[in-house]
């Protein structure tokens, strides 16, 4: 990762919203005309998280990866929460402002929270869904006493301290050594977010809905991708939905960051993913 934003356009919102995103501009031939391949990062992240898979995809279709608000290059609203309906609405209206009516949707961590919330609120924009080291479960006790400590901490002791705490954590212990200048720079993209975003952020994730019935009702096919070292959400987590329509990838020796971790691999099963919706 060489940036900490892949953004090359904006859009102004509604809301006073900006949102910054990157957008390859190119339709392609595999997926309709108006249709997108939607990438979502995880929480203090950015777009650039998807960087090292973005070669993997190339020539699949048009790419769009937003920053998400209060992240990366996007503006903050001033709002006490930002919670997950309002971060799908604001995906909904950068694609009506793009012309992009139906969606491959990969949402990371944080954003496949958002990515469910989407499904819920515009399901018929879903070509097709995948969680990547996220889950449909609601947050459980604990989790809610640690997003509380998670706001305070960046309330009292800043955004970047927060980043620094919370960033080598999201790697698997084996990676932590010998990919501490990915660590680094994730940290650098994590300080960049805002403070006042971060802390809306983590308020909105402490009380999001348990969607498992979601994702298991869906009828579209589904790609769940959980990291076998993933600290953050273990793979039973990620591993909710079973069926027909459901496939579900392991990524070996890795924890929650696998675009980073494991960019070939994860890229490649997009891919494939991808390819395969194209011949439905």
């Amino acid at each position: 990762m060489t940036t900490l934003s892949l953004a090359n356009r904006s859009a102004d919102l509604p809301g006073e919203l900006r949102l910054a995103y990157y957008d390859t501009g190119e339709a392609g031939t595999l997926l309709p005309a108006d249709a997108a391949i939607v990438l979502l990062h995880g929480y203090c992240g950015s777009s650039a998280y998807w960087e090292p898979v973005l070669p993997k995809l190339a020539g699949l279709g048009r790419i769009i990866v937003p920053d998400l608000r209060g992240h990366g290059r996007s503006s903050a609203p001033a709002e006490d929460i930002y919670t997950m309906k309002a971060f799908a609405k604001d995906l909904h209206d950068l694609l009506q402002e793009l012309g992009v009516n139906q969606i491959c949707l990969f949402g990371h961590s944080l954003g496949g929270y958002i990515s469910l919330a989407f499904a819920k609120d515009y399901p018929d924009m879903l070509l097709s869904f995948s969680l990547v080291h996220s889950s449909a479960l609601a947050d459980g006790e604990e989790a809610r006493v640690n997003r509380d400590k998670a706001v305070n901490a960046i309330q009292t002791e800043g955004i970047r301290a927060f980043a620094e705490g919370l960033v080598p954590k999201l790697f698997a212990p084996g990676h932590r050594e010998i990919m501490a200048e990915s660590i680094e720079q994730m940290i650098e993209v994590g300080a960049a977010a805002s403070a006042e975003g971060a802390a809306a952020t983590a308020k909105g994730m402490k009380v999001r809905e348990d969607n498992r019935h979601l994702l298991d009702r869906m009828k579209i096919p589904r790609l769940l991708i959980a990291g076998s070292e993933d600290g953050v959400i273990p793979v039973e987590n990620t591993f909710t939905a079973d069926g027909p329509n459901v496939s579900r990838v392991i990524l070996q020796d890795t924890g929650h960051m696998g675009m980073i971790e494991q960019p070939v691999l994860m890229g490649d099963r997009i891919s494939a993913f991808v390819r395969f919706i194209a011949t439905l």
